[in-house]
């Protein structure tokens, strides 16, 4: 590992400097455009079956409601992967947007009339689905419009301003609830508005010059389906050769279990015990100041990821992100108090969002091109399968009120058994590849 100077001048090349690469700025305002329909269709969506006055929730729907948004892309998945490794990722992300607008019509629909259970939910798969088709078709692709040195700065940046653009359709989702209605009718109209986002990110990904996202070139079976049975077996295998993804992913799964858990607290306390208290709210405004309070640890984990990984090195990163993570979650999340629930908001998404950052670089630079598209589709698939797994074994013991210490405590075990796998795995990846 370079000194921190040295390593500083090699890679951070600074955002003006980025944005003035057309295929860069290009990319980045179809991600902008894409997250921010995905943010107020998951909002809306959220307000449609959590806070809905005509529908009643309890921690099965919720669960029931995760898996809708976050299990799609385990199906989804082995078909991203191969389908992006093989096809042209211009001509994918295209039509991938404008079947997600037609499919956001479609649930919109159903929430106007009232639909529950599998009418609403499997249009909603396919949107959340088709939305993690794109989401690695855009992270698969920046390697193409940014030099490799540079690539865990543009990440950050990418990454960073996306998660916050979703934010920032959440809350229009929010303000749009709020004219327009909060019964079926008021959360058909407000999830309409998220197919403006698809149109605009298919408008933006067709002005891309044909092959220049690649795939440089395919290294797959003939047969399509012979390719999308093997998409996430050709994933793992290439993972586990690259012993830093590796390491990374089991990080982050340790996370997101973690998380789910905590995220399923935090939605039964604001829908079921907490009051306001002074400017701090309950329900689905206080979810709201939660998102908010998330959004900001995305944004400085944004700012400051890149250069933690120069003085600390990724693996050091990573083992601190874990520890905060796991010290959040006992001393913040523990009490159970609206404020104490903010703070650890801030704190446990930042640390997600720097092991993310982690490891979206390590797949992108540690990965050959030929088959990153497979490693991305297998990483949302674990991502996302992790989370509802957490959600719904959570949902099975929580009580109503979402008052459960013992769920605390485990979520913090997650993340030190987290740690503890993270550094036997780095012990391997010492041996093959370098820490950074």
């Amino acid at each position: 590992m370079t000194t921190a100077g040295t390593t500083a001048a090699k890679h951070h090349l600074g955002v003006r400097k980025l944005l003035r690469v057309a295929d860069f700025r290009r990319l980045l305002a179809s991600r902008l455009a894409a997250q921010w329909g995905d943010g107020l269709f998951q909002a809306g969506l959220a307000g449609a079956v959590l806070f809905n006055p005509e529908r009643h929730a309890d921690p099965l729907a919720v669960a029931a409601g995760f898996a809708v948004l976050l299990l799609p892309y385990s199906v989804v998945g082995p078909f991203a992967g191969a389908l992006l490794d093989r096809w042209d990722r211009r001509r994918v992300l295209v039509v991938a947007n404008l079947t997600r607008a037609v499919f956001i019509l479609l649930t919109a629909a159903a929430v106007g009339l009232g639909l529950e259970g599998v009418p609403l939910y499997a249009s909603a798969l396919f949107v959340t689905g088709v939305s993690r088709f794109v989401g690695s078709g855009l992270s698969a692709s920046l390697p193409h419009v940014v030099e490799g040195d540079h690539l865990v700065e543009a990440n950050a940046f990418v990454t960073t301003l996306g998660a916050l653009t979703a934010v920032l359709g959440a809350g229009c989702a929010v303000g749009l609830r709020a004219v327009l209605g909060s019964g079926d009718g008021g959360s058909a109209w407000t999830t309409t508005f998220a197919v403006l986002g698809s149109l605009g990110a298919a408008f933006l990904a067709s002005r891309f010059a044909r092959g220049i996202l690649g795939p440089d070139e395919v290294d797959e079976p003939s047969r399509t389906i012979t390719a999308v049975a093997m998409g996430l077996l050709d994933g793992a295998r290439a993972a586990w050769r690259a012993p830093s993804v590796a390491a990374a992913l089991l990080a982050l799964l340790a996370h997101r279990a973690g998380f789910g858990v905590s995220l399923l607290i935090t939605l039964l306390l604001m829908r079921n015990t907490f009051t306001d208290y002074g400017p701090l709210k309950a329900g689905l405004a206080g979810l709201g100041e939660v998102a908010v309070a998330g959004g900001a640890g995305i944004l400085v984990a944004g700012l400051v990821t890149d250069r933690v990984v120069d003085v600390l090195g990724r693996r050091g990163t990573v083992c601190g992100a874990l520890l905060l993570a796991a010290a959040t979650q006992l001393g913040l999340g523990l009490p159970m108090l609206l404020p104490t629930i903010l703070v650890a908001s801030f704190l446990l998404t930042f640390a997600g969002q720097v092991v993310k950052l982690c490891v979206d670089a390590a797949v992108q630079g540690d990965i050959g091109d030929e088959v990153r598209g497979r490693v991305f589709a297998l990483y949302d698939t674990l991502f996302n399968v992790t989370q509802v797994i957490a959600v719904t074994g959570a949902a099975a013991v929580v009580p109503l009120s979402g008052r459960s210490p013992g769920l605390v405590i485990a979520a913090t075990v997650a993340y030190l058994l987290g740690l503890l796998g993270y550094l036997l795995l780095a012990k391997r990846t010492a041996s093959t590849t370098s820490p950074r």
